[in-house]
């Protein structure tokens, strides 16, 4: 089945923001680390899909393989893995002594349950292996196997997404009359302030409307950097004003990446701070709905995608950024830099327009694009996009939605608009 959505547009590679100085020497001593993230944050591995509930389920629980920072993955819950020549079948061999956070050991059949229980609640990441995942077989303690339906090339790099949970741990924990028959709720409703976890860090406080507060999990089977925080706070918002007032007090050391870059600028001028940039790798989207009129009709798409100014969201809106070549990141395996890459151009977007069966009635097909509200500049993406199609003829209704509405509204084909401005993490 296709997916509904087309992407097009534009892939900005943006980046992290640190502050830190001299003044910060109290929290550098308590080694916590703060941070804030657009909410809502679900620590659940089969809810959790978003940047802010990726962040804390990386940092609470384990998986076979690790990402490294050039797209690799490396060893990491599994020792080894052997691949059947027909690609159909993955052998992992397990650490043995790794632990949970309750003292008990991570074995194969914990790793059969998570991934049985992510394409049973069919949320999170199960998208990427419902199409593949034929079974899961623990052969023995140590040992666990995927067979999959078809051949699917970034299998191993897909599971750096597959969280492994402790299912007895989930088990004591569900409740009953659930949806899920005699697995009740699956543990959904416990692990949202919970986890079940073989993390580096572990569950102190889950306050769902406001943060999560982890601590280092003492028995982690990996040392940790000497220069590792004890815990760390993960702080739902990114409302301008009140990062900005957290970093005056001293009481944040990573902001989210959707402040505006004058914030930045305006940040750096403070006594005592100083902003470092880390590169996170994101790519921002333009994300059209190729089952909805007007655009599920490709020359409609190709129309709007030739009318973009990418230049001038590259260079200004999102300065130190560029656009991509193609969907996938240039840090990803995959990406291909000879893929075609789309420029303003309203030439070919007229011809395009004119193959549309949408041409000779626009003004009966707005376009509604939808932008995040707690992402400041993506009004101004917004807005550009919407000029830029104003000069074709192509009317855009610019709306602003926090994020949780649009998460409601992508449910369903029928409640998700025609274009959304989406940040995509690696």
């Amino acid at each position: 089945m296709k997916n509904r959505y087309s992407i097009w547009i534009l892939s900005v590679v943006l980046c992290f923001f640190v502050f830190s100085g001299a003044t910060l020497a109290a929290s550098i001593s308590e080694k916590t680390i703060r941070l804030t993230n657009a909410w809502p944050c679900y620590i659940d591995p089969a809810i959790a899909a978003d940047f802010a509930s990726s962040v804390s389920v990386a940092n609470l629980y384990d998986t076979l393989v690790f990402p490294t920072h050039d797209g690799e993955v490396v060893p990491h819950l599994a020792e080894s893995w052997t691949i059947s020549d027909d690609g159909l079948t993955y052998v992992f061999k397990l650490r043995s002594g790794v632990k949970f956070h309750d003292g008990s050991e991570l074995k194969a059949e914990d790793v059969k349950f998570s991934m049985d229980r992510l394409l049973a609640i069919g949320q999170g990441y199960s998208y990427i292996f419902k199409p593949v995942i034929e079974s899961v077989e623990a052969n023995d303690d140590y040992t666990v196997t995927f067979h999959l339906k078809k051949t699917f090339g970034p299998f191993l790099y897909s599971l750096v997404r597959l969280y492994v949970l402790n299912k007895d741990l989930v088990m004591a924990n569900i409740e009953q009359n659930g949806e899920f028959g005699e697995l009740g709720d699956y543990g959904k409703r416990w692990l949202l302030t919970n986890d079940a976890g073989s993390g580096p860090y572990q569950v102190q406080e889950m306050k769902l409307e406001e943060y999560l507060h982890a601590v280092r999990f003492i028995d982690y089977w990996k040392p940790f950097d000497p220069n590792a925080p004890d815990s760390f706070r993960n702080i739902g918002t990114t409302e301008t004003a009140t990062v900005r007032t957290l970093i005056q007090k001293r009481e944040l050391e990573i902001s989210d990446f959707r402040q505006p870059a004058e914030f930045y600028d305006n940040v750096s001028k403070l006594e005592g701070i100083k902003v470092a940039k880390l590169f996170g790798g994101s790519t921002f989207f333009a994300m059209m709905h190729n089952k909805k009129a007007p655009t599920d009709d490709i020359h409609f798409r190709k129309a709007l995608a030739y009318s973009i100014d990418y230049d001038a969201i590259a260079n200004h809106i999102f300065p130190g950024s560029h656009q991509c070549q193609g969907p996938v990141s240039f840090i990803l395996p995959g990406h291909n830099p000879n893929v075609f890459q789309y420029k303003r151009d309203l030439e070919k977007a007229k011809e395009e327009l004119a193959l549309s069966p949408y041409a000779d009635k626009l003004d009966e097909y707005p376009v509604d694009l939808i932008w995040c509200a707690e992402v400041p500049d993506e009004e101004k993406v917004a807005l550009l996009i919407q000029a830029n199609a104003a000069d074709i003829g192509i009317q855009v209704n610019v709306i602003k939605n926090p994020w949780m509405k649009i998460i409601e509204e992508v449910a369903t084909p029928e409640t998700t608009a025609s274009m959304y401005l989406i940040f995509v993490s690696p």
